[in-house]
């Protein structure tokens, strides 16, 4: 697994995205736990943000897709709402280790 960056670098409930050997990710962090899905809508494959690290729904409570509003499942990455409806974003490995976050990167698309 590759370090991404330390723990505290994600606080809890929100999401931060990093571009890691070539390949678009992000990590969301609630209630400690920690889910990682490549930065991808299944709907396009557009990235899922516009606008750094925002990958959450005004109440933070789910991911939301700034292209065209689909909605997923922090747990899951299961898309609940929008053109998507039934698929799932690509989950990504992730780990915490002595306080940071470890990964193991998606090959570039």
């Amino acid at each position: 697994m590759t370090p991404l960056c330390a723990l505290a670098d994600i606080p809890d409930n929100s999401a931060r995205g990093y571009l890691i050997d070539g390949a678009s990710i992000f990590v969301v962090r609630r209630d400690s736990q920690l889910y990682a899905y490549r930065n991808a809508c299944p709907h396009l494959g557009v990235e899922l943000n516009w606008v750094a690290d925002q990958f959450l729904d005004r109440d933070g409570t789910l991911i939301q897709c700034a292209t065209h509003g689909a909605l997923f499942a922090i747990e899951s990455g299961n898309c609940l709402a929008g053109p998507c409806f039934g698929k799932t974003l690509e989950a990504v490995p992730v780990q915490i280790r002595d306080g940071l976050v470890l990964i193991t990167p998606p090959p570039p698309r």
